[in-house]
């Protein structure tokens, strides 16, 4: 196992009405800033929920933060809050919304162009404080200090990450998620999915303890996932859907192991260049990058084969393309297509891809570093 520092002070309010306990997570005196995205918080309930719980304190909106959110949009909240001396973030919504307010939270104090926090990886000295109300099971950011964000004006998605920007607390309230549609739910399991297998899917290590939590938070997926979609008021199946998306992003899993993000970083930039979701990015990446990566990955696989699918007969060969196979067949049974040609993209994006991972320096990714644009070409090849 190699050295690590785990650190998580996410206070997390789990369970049915929680919404009610928020007020006693912020300071009286606050002037609160609410931040959300399309407004279906609005039809579901959970925005007259929060309005209740704090009114008569001092509070602001701030709407329209869209999927993959926008710098441009996240600077107009910036003014807001500097105008109106704000000193309290509440984001309400999925996992772009907490992803945006972490962002405004560490940009109103910035000295200087909030951009460089993402291209320059400039340093973060302070933040605001906020909390989330969570409404979209996905990406783990009510749990982590990780942000993503777009610049529309220029098609770059870029992250940052900060332990400033770690929510004060995060309320997961699996009832308030039975309105989504079936492709947002779809998409957060393989989002949640992936999430995991780029921390375990490398090079052992000697790390069973994280392994194990890895390899059940990949079969809770594979078991509730389809549950969740085909009832989704069942509240056990999204209540066990929902921490399993947030376990598997807030950094326990990935204490000293090793750790790949291929998927990750060349599927932000498919969605920066076409506009793809990002889990559908993540479905179309993975099979690739497991298939050309698959000797550095080799006695992972074996093992994921094992453990996850129960895949135990046959040569090594065999099980390891079959582990990969039952990986694809998994991301299309809960709906989510696995090859780009299925969202209209072509072969042509390779160079255009790889122009932008250059152009943002990422030209060493993976576990050994070692997967150069060449590389990069070559897993593309295979999502087509």
């Amino acid at each position: 196992m190699e050295n690590f520092v785990f650190y998580n002070p996410v206070k997390i309010l789990f369970g049915k009405g929680q919404i009610a306990n928020i007020g006693s997570e912020i300071p009286a005196d606050a002037k609160i800033l609410i931040t959300y995205g399309g407004g279906s918080i609005k039809a579901n309930g959970v925005y007259d929920q929060v309005k209740s719980v704090l009114a008569g304190r001092n509070v602001f909106e701030f709407g329209g933060i869209e999927p993959n959110p926008h710098f441009e949009t996240l600077m107009q909240a910036v003014e807001l809050i500097r105008k109106e001396g704000i000193d309290f973030l509440l984001a309400v919504g999925g996992g772009s919304v907490a992803d945006g307010t972490k962002f405004i939270a560490a940009a109103v104090p910035f000295v200087g162009d909030p951009w460089d926090i993402l291209a320059k990886h400039a340093s973060v000295t302070s933040a605001l404080p906020m909390g989330v109300v969570l409404t979209l099971p996905a990406t783990g950011s009510e749990m982590n200090t990780n942000s993503v964000v777009t610049k529309w004006e220029t098609k770059e998605k870029l992250f940052f990450a900060s332990p400033l920007v770690f929510p004060k607390f995060s309320v997961l309230d699996p009832e308030t998620t039975f309105s989504l549609p079936p492709r947002q739910i779809s998409n957060g399991i393989v989002d949640a999915f992936t999430h995991v297998m780029e921390q375990y899917l490398t090079y052992p290590v000697n790390a069973p303890l994280q392994d194990r939590m890895a390899e059940s938070i990949l079969q809770t997926l594979i078991s509730e996932g389809p549950k969740t979609l085909a009832n989704p008021t069942d509240y056990d199946a999204r209540a066990n859907l929902v921490w399993s998306a947030t376990m598997a992003l807030n950094g326990l899993i990935a204490a000293g192991v090793p750790q790949d993000w291929t998927t990750h970083m060349i599927g932000h930039e498919l969605t920066a260049l076409h506009g793809m979701d990002h889990a559908q990015t993540l479905a179309v990446v993975l099979p690739g990058t497991l298939t050309i990566r698959r000797d550095r990955k080799w006695q992972k696989l074996l093992q994921y084969a094992d453990r996850v699918w129960q895949i135990v007969g046959g040569s090594e060969e065999e099980r390891v393309n079959a582990a990969i196979t039952k990986t694809r067949d998994f991301f299309e049974s809960v709906g989510v297509r696995t090859h780009l040609s299925d969202y209209g993209v072509g072969v042509e994006t390779i160079p255009a891809v790889i122009k932008n991972l250059e152009k943002h320096g990422m030209t060493a990714l993976g576990e050994h570093q070692d997967v150069n644009p060449q590389v990069v070409e070559q897993i593309l090849a295979l999502c087509a």
